[in-house]
């Protein structure tokens, strides 16, 4: 009996999702040169469990492998800076990086087993100086036109887009801030309107008599 409770807990250990934070994100994705699947998640998250066992067993099914890695960030616990740093806003978010990319790409696909495995197994080597032939032409094209400039202009470049893409997200929520600040306020002000109006309408309508009993008195009359 104690030798399978030992043999269980070596399994669960051994197929346990890796979880990411800052002190091993440089390791495991940045330097690794493998492309990366990655679900940022908050503990709490309904969606988030429904999606768990799927998500273990595909971690588990790529585990060793040298080109895929999938992986967890904790976004209440110590993945907090990586969620902060990717713009994670809502859970789960499923972002792929491959490497030389450290923004990552969103994933928008399905969330069942099959379907996660397929677009994890299809993940490569992206298109950087670096892995060329990995290059489509259309991605060649550009490529050569951002190696052609200099050094310090594409740093330039990559800065301004930074910048103003950051300025954006900002800008969208306080927006988005003040619009549920503004839903709140109506939402708040209709509550009022129906517990002050209501009680009247009651005690108008009682006053009235019903139609039936109007005609009645109108007969008799």
């Amino acid at each position: 009996m104690l030798a399978r409770c030992i043999l269980f807990l070596s399994v669960a250990t051994a197929s346990a999702t890796l979880e990411l934070t800052p002190d091993n994100w440089q390791a495991e994705v940045t330097d690794s040169g493998k492309s990366a699947f990655i679900k940022f998640f908050a503990p709490w998250c309904g969606h988030c469990k429904k999606m768990k066992p799927d998500w273990d067993t595909l971690a588990a099914e790529f585990q060793g492998s040298d080109k895929v890695l999938v992986a967890d960030v904790d976004c209440t616990a110590g993945g907090k800076p990586l969620c902060d740093s990717k713009g994670v806003k809502g859970f789960p978010t499923i972002k792929s990086f491959t490497p030389g990319d450290d923004e990552g790409e969103d994933y928008k696909g399905g969330r069942d087993l099959a379907t996660l495995k397929t677009f994890a197994g299809n993940l490569g080597p992206g298109c950087t100086v670096d892995t060329i032939a990995e290059c489509t032409p259309e991605q060649k094209v550009k490529l050569d036109k951002y190696m052609a400039m200099d050094a310090i202009e594409r740093a330039d470049k990559i800065n301004a887009l930074s910048t103003a893409m950051k300025e954006a997200e900002t800008a969208h929520d306080e927006l988005l801030k003040n619009l549920q600040e503004q839903f709140k306020n109506s939402q708040d002000g209709l509550e009022k309107l129906k517990e002050e109006t209501a009680p009247e309408i009651k005690m108008l309508k009682a006053a009235s008599p019903s139609p039936k009993k109007a005609g009645a008195g109108k007969d008799e009359v």
